[in-house]
Order: structure tokens, then C-alpha cells, then sequence
């Protein structure tokens, strides 16, 4: 569209040259020097006009740019909770397979050791005679075993996810007492943070996170609670140490998640 128009004007500009050589010498002249001003003005106006265009072509390209990140952050966001509870699932599932794979041992084991051992054979009891009981009593009944990792894990992320943090704290609390030392052990504690952080108890929220950062120094969710912990700070009036979990964040996980937010966070 530009080009044309600069062609468009530059013809104009010669037919008027052509017009005015016609006419006296002077005056001519004096008009020629006239039109050559006026055309070097309108050629600086196409070329402003030109750089103009350009430049919002660029900033365009990079709103759409923007607008393409941030639509595929919201899409990670929300499909995170149903992430979390797929790996749950799977993690959990191997955990079951494994606890069943040690009941049946044990079965094996005890029927082993239940059965008599080979001897000779003896003589019916005489009519009437009662039976003598047989050394040693019944077998004990086996105790009622735990509730399966798996599910008593998936019930408490069910209660958080629907909001029901008392119900989910107890669980997770549940699941730390009755299996401190697997996968998600870490993920519990870190949940619970959680859920006092959405109760607005931010204080016991912080308390929370750093019994994580103390007993789980190597979980993968160590980012995410410094970064939760530096909001609950934030909540608090607390803004210089929230900065301060930020800056951590962004300096020995610089590729996560949590790094993202933590830049936000130190930039809003």
C-alpha cells in the first residue's frame, strides 16, 4: 500500500515538473525548487509512516506471542491437579502390586509352617472318647491390616481438591504416620502446607513447608514450597523474607515451574 502511494506521488511531482518547464525560466525554477521540497517532505512523511507500520507489526507479533504463553500456562495449570493424581495413581498402583506380592509370600509362609509334619499313623480314639485338643491352640487371627497407601493417599488429594482441607489434613496426616518413609510421603507434608495456606492459616502454612525443607531436602517439591511459603510471607507483611524465597527459587531451580512465579512475584 505505501509503495503505491509514493509512485503514485512521485508521477504527480514530474507531470508538475513537465507542467512548470513550460512556462518562464525563473519562475519555473522557483516552483521546480518548491515541489522538490514539498516531495522530500512527503517522502520523510511516507518513510515515518513506513517505520511506524513496522513497528506495530512487531509489537502485534509479540502480544500474540505473549498471548500464546500465557494460554498454554493456563492449560498447565489447570490440568496439574489431574497430572498430580495420575502419577499418584500409577506410583500408588505399583505400591499396591508390591504389598500384595509380600501378602502372598507371607500366606505361603504361614501355610508352610501350619502344615503337620509326617507321622506314623495311630489308631482310631475309642467310641465316646473326646478328642485331645491339639497342642499349642488355634492359629491367631491375622490383624486387620492398614488402609492401602494408595487409597488412603487418593482420598486426602480427593478432599483437598473439593476443599474440604480438615478432611484433607487429616488424611495426609494419616498417611505420614502410616507410611513416613515412600514416595509421597514428601507430597503429603507438602499438602498439607497447603491446606492451612487455603484455611488462611499462614503461619502454620510456613511451620508446615519448613518440616518439609527439614525432613524431605531432596523432594521435587521443595520449589514449589518455597515459593508458597514466600506468599504465605507476603500475607503476613512479611515482604523482605518473602523476597528472599523468591530469589532462591529462581536461582537454584531456574528451569522450574516454581521459577516462573518467583520472577513474578519479585517483578509485579
Amino acid at each position: 500500500m505505501i509503495p503505491s502511494l509514493t509512485r503514485r506521488i512521485l508521477v504527480a511531482a514530474l507531470l508538475a515538473v513537465l507542467c512548470l518547464a513550460a512556462g518562464p525560466p525563473a519562475e519555473a525554477s522557483k516552483d521546480v525548487d518548491r515541489l522538490a521540497i514539498q516531495i522530500a517532505a512527503l517522502q520523510g512523511q511516507i518513510a515515518e509512516i513506513q517505520r511506524a507500520n513496522e513497528a506495530t507489526l512487531t509489537e502485534l507479533k509479540r502480544l500474540g506471542e505473549l498471548v500464546a504463553e500465557q494460554n498454554a500456562l493456563l492449560q498447565r495449570s489447570s490440568s496439574r491437579q489431574q497430572d498430580e493424581a495420575i502419577t499418584v495413581g500409577l506410583k500408588e498402583l505399583g505400591e499396591r502390586i508390591s504389598e500384595l506380592a509380600e501378602a502372598f509370600q507371607a500366606i505361603k509362609t504361614q501355610t508352610a509352617l501350619s502344615l503337620p509334619a509326617a507321622t506314623e499313623p495311630t489308631a482310631p480314639a475309642p467310641a465316646g472318647t473326646a478328642a485331645a485338643p491339639v497342642p499349642g491352640g488355634a492359629p491367631p487371627a491375622p490383624a486387620t491390616p492398614a488402609q492401602a497407601p494408595r487409597e488412603l493417599y487418593s482420598q486426602a488429594y480427593a478432599d483437598y481438591a473439593r476443599g474440604n482441607y480438615d478432611l484433607a489434613m487429616q488424611g495426609f496426616g494419616e498417611y505420614l504416620r502410616a507410611y513416613p518413609g515412600t514416595d509421597f510421603s514428601d507430597n503429603a507434608q507438602y499438602w498439607i502446607g497447603e491446606c492451612l495456606y487455603g484455611k488462611k492459616m499462614y503461619s502454620e502454612s510456613i511451620d508446615s513447608w519448613n518440616v518439609l525443607l527439614k525432613d524431605y531436602p531432596t523432594s521435587d517439591k521443595l520449589p514449589d514450597a518455597r515459593v508458597k511459603k514466600g506468599m504465605a510471607l507476603e500475607r503476613l507483611g512479611r515482604r523482605s523474607q518473602a523476597l528472599v524465597e523468591y530469589r532462591f527459587v529462581v536461582d537454584r531451580y531456574p528451569t522450574s515451574q516454581a521459577a516462573r512465579i518467583a520472577r513474578e512475584r519479585l517483578n509485579p
